[in-house]
């Protein structure tokens, strides 16, 4: 172990049927096919793995009009991982596509920022709008586990291992996090849904789903900085990952601890 990181995304799932005008607030006046992916992220340093976010399972996603491609704890096995045996898990934030699938992880520990749950367990899950996102089977999974001692909590930065961080950045959800990995390349940001697409960020053009928008925007600035250049940010849910980092296994697992094949993902998601 060499003090550096690699960083592995997985796609469990996928939207086809989305238009851009869904991907930003206000619309987008240049409208066409704007696909959403569903990732969860392996950390590695030498026989240490920490998994970021468990994703949702086929059950949940026919409840949400959702078809996932394989279960979220499978896709660890082309990593030679097993769920079983995962001891660390960042959960970025609660929202379904995040943290289902809690009890495939029995060994786990889980890191999560204490603003998230006052969140999801608070007066703000009283109004529709705010709580749609949220699943409330797996947010009482994560409160059992508050209960058998299994869920380290964070109030803003903190250390998960030695060159791994969290970071609140708040905004889309009330506690999401960003998780920053020393890496060979430098400092990588998992920016999880700080910023959904790389157009998110790099327009400063926020997905509708937005509970404080002055966090958001900030959030934007903050998800760059603790980046040691600008394409080792990587976007929550844009294909566009799968197009700039080299698939390494199994159709679906790509390496981001590398440098990209190009980097202008605005002009890519132009192309189509």
């Amino acid at each position: 172990m060499d003090g550096t990181w690699e960083v592995y995304a997985l796609k469990y799932g996928e939207v086809t049927a989305r238009r851009r005008a869904e991907a930003f607030i206000g619309g987008d006046p240049h409208d066409g096919p704007m696909p959403l992916d569903y990732f969860t992220w392996v950390l590695r340093s030498g026989e240490r793995a920490i998994l970021v976010d468990t994703g949702f399972e086929a059950e949940e996603g026919a409840r949400r009009g959702r078809v996932i491609e394989r279960a979220p704890h499978e896709a660890l096995a082309p990593l030679g991982l097993s769920p079983e045996t995962v001891d660390t898990v960042i959960v970025t934030h609660l929202h379904y596509d995040h943290a289902g699938g809690l009890h495939r992880y029995p060994a786990a520990t889980f890191h999560l920022q204490a603003a998230e749950m006052a969140f999801a367990t608070g007066p703000c899950m009283c109004h529709e709008h705010l709580r749609h996102p949220f699943t409330a089977e797996h947010v009482c999974e994560m409160v059992r586990h508050v209960f058998s001692g299994r869920v380290i909590f964070h109030d803003g930065d903190a250390e998960v291992a030695p060159g791994v961080t969290v970071h609140r950045i708040g905004g889309h959800s009330r506690g999401l996090q960003a998780v920053r990995v020393r890496t060979r390349e430098g400092w990588l940001c998992l920016a999880s849904d700080a910023s959904h697409y790389y157009a998110n960020y790099l327009q400063g053009r926020p997905f509708p789903i937005v509970v404080d928008m002055e966090e958001t925007l900030a959030g934007y600035g903050r998800i760059q900085a603790l980046a040691s250049q600008p394409g080792l940010v990587i976007p929550g849910h844009d294909p566009l990952v799968r197009r700039l980092f080299p698939e390494i296994a199994g159709g679906f697992v790509h390496r981001l601890d590398v440098a990209p094949r190009s980097f202008d993902p605005l002009a890519m998601a132009a192309e189509g």
